[in-house]
């Protein structure tokens, strides 16, 4: 059984659609759209992973101290892992996979709780790190799955995401109630490239600005971060009570 997202009233809702169970797509289903239709449906795909990817939060926090440590690449994971997070909620929204929605909905309070003490041990982490990495190990290909998973867990400890990715192709006109599969995938694909150009963009200009930082600048900024980082951790914490 498919759901689809559709806008009432100003709002959006997620419902169950019973003439999609048991149905097959044809080719004509799969590949309806023209190539401007199709283009301009990748370009907003990009704006909205851009958007939502922008705000500076406890994932920005983390890349730009990634980054100002020393290591561009660890920095740049650290945005991708986040930006493949909102892939993923981009794809539950964009093809209506209301199963998916309806799990990490109701296990909301685990994940939140999850992220919460993941962020906390974080920040601690970063707390106690010396200003600049200087150690090889930081491109053990350990340390790099690490550094991608936490973020991306952390990206998707937060199902508000979803509802954001609904409420933004929403706003953009876009309407995945349609039934065509190439329309969902051009458009999850452009949310996958606006989010990662905006992490991209985000730790290069980090990145060519950290040599001009003193060791002393850097540990006050690491220190700052890792209380901002328990701080977005207790409040996380504190809303679940």
């Amino acid at each position: 059984m498919r759901s689809e997202w559709r806008v009432r009233g100003g709002g959006v809702a997620l419902f169950a659609s019973p003439r999609y169970k048991g149905a097959t797509y044809n080719k004509s289903v799969l590949f309806p759209m023209g190539f401007s239709f199709l283009l301009i449906l990748f370009l907003k795909g990009i704006l909205i992973g851009f958007l939502i990817a922008a705000p500076i939060g406890p994932i920005g926090i983390l890349c730009i101290r990634r980054t100002l440590s020393g290591s561009y690449a660890l920095g740049l994971l650290t945005g991708l892992g986040a930006a493949f997070a909102d892939t993923v909620y981009g794809a539950i929204a964009g093809f209506s996979l209301a199963g998916i929605a309806d799990f990490i909905t109701q296990n909301n309070f685990y994940l939140r709780l999850f992220g919460g003490i993941l962020l906390a041990w974080i920040g601690v982490s970063i707390f106690r790190a010396p200003p600049r990495e200087t150690k090889l190990e930081k491109t053990e290909e350990t340390t790099i799955f690490r550094v991608f998973t936490s973020a991306f867990f952390l990206t998707l400890s937060n199902p508000i995401t979803l509802i954001v990715f609904a409420a933004a192709f929403a706003a953009m006109g876009i309407s995945p109630v349609s039934d065509s599969l190439s329309q969902a995938f051009v458009l999850v694909l452009g949310v996958s490239v606006g989010a990662s150009a905006w992490w991209l963009s985000l730790s290069t200009a980090v990145h060519l600005m950290h040599h001009k930082l003193s060791d002393k600048q850097l540990l006050w900024i690491n220190r700052s971060s890792a209380v901002m980082l328990v701080g977005f951790s207790a409040y996380m914490l504190l809303s679940l009570l």
